[in-house]
Protein backbone atom coordinates (compact mmCIF):
# COMPACT_ATOMS: atom_id res chain seq x y z
CA UNK A 1 0.00 0.00 0.00
CA UNK A 2 1.28 3.44 -0.90
CA UNK A 3 1.87 5.98 1.85
CA UNK A 4 0.24 9.38 1.80
CA UNK A 5 0.65 12.11 4.41
CA UNK A 6 -1.60 14.69 6.04
CA UNK A 7 -0.90 17.31 3.35
CA UNK A 8 -1.93 14.81 0.66
CA UNK A 9 -5.22 14.27 2.51
CA UNK A 10 -5.83 18.03 2.83
CA UNK A 11 -5.19 18.45 -0.90
CA UNK A 12 -7.64 15.62 -1.69
CA UNK A 13 -10.29 17.09 0.61
CA UNK A 14 -10.03 20.54 -0.97
CA UNK A 15 -9.94 19.26 -4.56
CA UNK A 16 -12.93 16.98 -3.93
CA UNK A 17 -14.90 20.08 -2.85
CA UNK A 18 -13.76 22.14 -5.84
CA UNK A 19 -11.52 20.57 -8.49
CA UNK A 20 -11.34 23.88 -10.36
CA UNK A 21 -9.65 25.77 -7.52
CA UNK A 22 -6.42 27.33 -8.72
CA UNK A 23 -3.16 26.26 -7.15
CA UNK A 24 -2.48 29.82 -5.90
CA UNK A 25 -5.91 29.87 -4.20
CA UNK A 26 -5.29 26.42 -2.73
CA UNK A 27 -1.86 27.61 -1.57
CA UNK A 28 -3.45 30.46 0.39
CA UNK A 29 -6.17 28.21 1.81
CA UNK A 30 -3.74 25.54 3.02
CA UNK A 31 -0.85 27.85 3.86
CA UNK A 32 1.51 25.85 1.65
CA UNK A 33 3.87 27.12 -1.05
CA UNK A 34 2.30 26.88 -4.54
CA UNK A 35 5.32 25.06 -6.02
CA UNK A 36 4.96 22.38 -3.33
CA UNK A 37 1.26 22.00 -4.20
CA UNK A 38 1.98 21.73 -7.93
CA UNK A 39 4.44 18.90 -7.33
CA UNK A 40 2.16 17.16 -4.79
CA UNK A 41 -0.85 17.24 -7.12
CA UNK A 42 1.29 15.95 -9.98
CA UNK A 43 2.61 13.14 -7.74
CA UNK A 44 -0.90 12.22 -6.52
CA UNK A 45 -2.07 12.04 -10.13
CA UNK A 46 0.95 10.01 -11.23
CA UNK A 47 0.43 7.58 -8.33
CA UNK A 48 -3.23 7.26 -9.45
CA UNK A 49 -4.72 8.51 -6.18
CA UNK A 50 -6.29 11.32 -8.22
CA UNK A 51 -7.85 9.53 -11.18
CA UNK A 52 -9.30 12.57 -12.94
CA UNK A 53 -10.57 16.09 -12.46
CA UNK A 54 -14.22 16.39 -13.37
CA UNK A 55 -17.43 18.36 -13.00
CA UNK A 56 -20.76 17.66 -11.36
CA UNK A 57 -23.68 18.49 -13.64
CA UNK A 58 -26.92 19.88 -12.20
CA UNK A 59 -29.20 17.19 -13.67
CA UNK A 60 -32.33 19.09 -12.65
CA UNK A 61 -31.46 21.96 -14.98
CA UNK A 62 -31.31 19.41 -17.82
CA UNK A 63 -34.76 18.13 -16.87
CA UNK A 64 -33.53 14.87 -15.31
CA UNK A 65 -35.96 14.77 -12.43
CA UNK A 66 -36.15 11.07 -11.61
CA UNK A 67 -33.30 9.00 -10.26
CA UNK A 68 -33.64 5.38 -9.25
CA UNK A 69 -31.72 2.30 -8.26
CA UNK A 70 -32.87 -0.93 -9.90
CA UNK A 71 -32.03 -4.16 -8.10
CA UNK A 72 -31.55 -6.97 -10.60
CA UNK A 73 -31.31 -10.73 -10.33
CA UNK A 74 -29.87 -12.43 -13.39
CA UNK A 75 -28.87 -15.73 -14.87
CA UNK A 76 -25.17 -16.01 -13.93
CA UNK A 77 -24.38 -17.69 -17.25
CA UNK A 78 -25.45 -14.51 -19.10
CA UNK A 79 -23.64 -12.05 -16.83
CA UNK A 80 -21.37 -10.56 -19.51
CA UNK A 81 -24.12 -10.21 -22.15
CA UNK A 82 -26.42 -8.57 -19.60
CA UNK A 83 -23.68 -6.16 -18.55
CA UNK A 84 -23.07 -5.15 -22.19
CA UNK A 85 -26.81 -4.75 -22.87
CA UNK A 86 -27.32 -2.56 -19.79
CA UNK A 87 -24.45 -0.27 -20.75
CA UNK A 88 -26.14 0.36 -24.10
CA UNK A 89 -29.18 1.93 -22.38
CA UNK A 90 -28.55 5.71 -22.24
CA UNK A 91 -30.48 6.18 -18.99
CA UNK A 92 -28.30 3.62 -17.17
CA UNK A 93 -25.57 5.53 -15.35
CA UNK A 94 -23.79 3.02 -13.07
CA UNK A 95 -23.67 -0.77 -12.74
CA UNK A 96 -22.60 -2.33 -9.45
CA UNK A 97 -22.30 -6.03 -8.74
CA UNK A 98 -23.29 -6.58 -5.12
CA UNK A 99 -23.80 -9.20 -2.47
CA UNK A 100 -27.14 -9.80 -0.82
CA UNK A 101 -30.63 -9.92 -2.21
CA UNK A 102 -29.68 -8.72 -5.71
CA UNK A 103 -26.90 -9.61 -8.10
CA UNK A 104 -26.63 -6.04 -9.38
CA UNK A 105 -27.72 -2.52 -8.55
CA UNK A 106 -28.18 -0.25 -11.54
CA UNK A 107 -28.46 3.55 -11.27
CA UNK A 108 -30.94 5.03 -13.73
CA UNK A 109 -31.68 8.68 -14.55
CA UNK A 110 -34.89 9.68 -16.31
CA UNK A 111 -36.84 12.81 -17.16
CA UNK A 112 -40.18 11.47 -15.84
CA UNK A 113 -41.63 8.53 -13.93
CA UNK A 114 -43.20 7.35 -17.17
CA UNK A 115 -39.79 7.29 -18.85
CA UNK A 116 -38.32 5.40 -15.88
CA UNK A 117 -41.14 2.87 -16.19
CA UNK A 118 -40.40 2.35 -19.89
CA UNK A 119 -36.68 1.93 -19.24
CA UNK A 120 -37.25 -0.65 -16.50
CA UNK A 121 -40.07 -2.59 -18.18
CA UNK A 122 -39.34 -2.27 -21.90
CA UNK A 123 -35.54 -2.18 -21.88
CA UNK A 124 -34.02 -3.65 -18.73
CA UNK A 125 -36.79 -6.21 -18.16
CA UNK A 126 -36.56 -7.53 -21.71
CA UNK A 127 -32.83 -8.29 -21.61
CA UNK A 128 -32.32 -12.04 -21.92
CA UNK A 129 -31.24 -13.47 -18.58
CA UNK A 130 -32.82 -10.80 -16.36
CA UNK A 131 -34.85 -12.81 -13.90
CA UNK A 132 -36.47 -10.02 -11.89
CA UNK A 133 -36.09 -6.37 -10.94
CA UNK A 134 -37.09 -4.11 -8.10
CA UNK A 135 -36.97 -0.33 -8.50
CA UNK A 136 -36.20 2.15 -5.74
CA UNK A 137 -37.02 5.74 -6.71
CA UNK A 138 -34.85 8.37 -5.04
CA UNK A 139 -37.04 10.77 -3.07
CA UNK A 140 -34.32 12.96 -1.59
CA UNK A 141 -30.53 12.91 -1.58
CA UNK A 142 -28.04 14.34 0.87
CA UNK A 143 -24.35 14.03 0.13
CA UNK A 144 -21.77 14.11 2.86
CA UNK A 145 -18.66 16.16 2.22
CA UNK A 146 -15.66 13.85 1.98
CA UNK A 147 -12.87 14.44 4.43
CA UNK A 148 -9.75 12.37 3.86
CA UNK A 149 -7.42 11.40 6.69
CA UNK A 150 -4.36 9.23 7.03
CA UNK A 151 -4.48 5.93 8.89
Amino acid sequence: MQKFDELDMKILSELSKNASISVPQLSKKLGVNASVLYSRIKRLTKRNLIKKFTIIVNDGLLGINVKAIVGINRDPKLKEAIHIALLKIPEVIVLSEVTGRFDMLVSVNAFTLEELHKVVIEQIGKIEGIQNTETFVQMQRTEKEQIFSIR
